[in-house]
């Protein structure tokens, strides 16, 4: 099986170094019989963000289908949120690459590791779920206090946009000489219908 590794240290110096995931990881590789194709290995770079330069490269050789299956350390050195461990995981699964955290022994090759990835979606919807429901909620305070929510209006000069229009100039050409969007000034000229 074609196997990817991703490592990644938060800090770089201070005695963290990514050799000793890699080298367990190098290690598991060759037990396995697979053949290690990459390495991504993210130095100096939170597990917080969702972009990370090796991350990404590796999300988008995932897309070329280099490789068969991805190798982490932990879970937390991969993603630090379920709601990203998930979209990563489901990406995976379309392109029919394997997941497998070494210190978890979670392998979603594995009815154990496919079970552990529904409920990891599972958690996510609920997340989802909450997240949605709290803003609902916020909405509801905010109008309840009277405050307007969306866009602040736009007073557009209707004459304005007429005599433009009238003068051979595309909806464009106005929103541009106006500061406004295209479909302000398409609205102006409706209204003085």
């Amino acid at each position: 099986m074609k196997t990817a590794i991703y490592a990644r240290v938060s800090t770089v110096g201070n005695g963290q170094s990514p050799e000793m995931q890699l080298r367990e990881l190098r290690d598991y590789v060759a037990r396995r019989g697979w053949t290690l194709v990459a390495e991504y290995v993210d130095e100096g770079i939170s597990g917080a963000k969702d972009s990370r330069p090796e991350l990404n490269r590796l999300m988008e050789d995932a897309h070329r289908r280099k490789f068969d299956c991805v190798l982490v350390w932990t879970f937390d050195r991969f993603a630090r949120s379920v709601s990203h461990l998930l979209r990563a995981l489901e990406t995976f699964k379309s392109q029919g690459i394997e997941f497998i955290s070494f210190s978890e022994q979670m392998d979603t090759g594995t009815p154990t590791g496919r079970m552990i990835f529904n409920v990891l979606g599972a958690v996510a919807e609920l997340e989802r779920s909450l997240i949605a429901e709290r803003v609902r909620a916020g909405v509801r305070k905010a109008k309840a206090k009277g405050k307007r929510l969306g866009r602040p209006k736009v007073a557009v000069n209707a004459a304005r946009v007429r005599e433009l229009r009238g003068s051979g100039k595309s909806f464009e050409q106005v929103r541009e000489a106006m500061g406004i969007s295209a479909a302000s000034a398409w609205r102006a000229t409706r209204s003085a219908a």
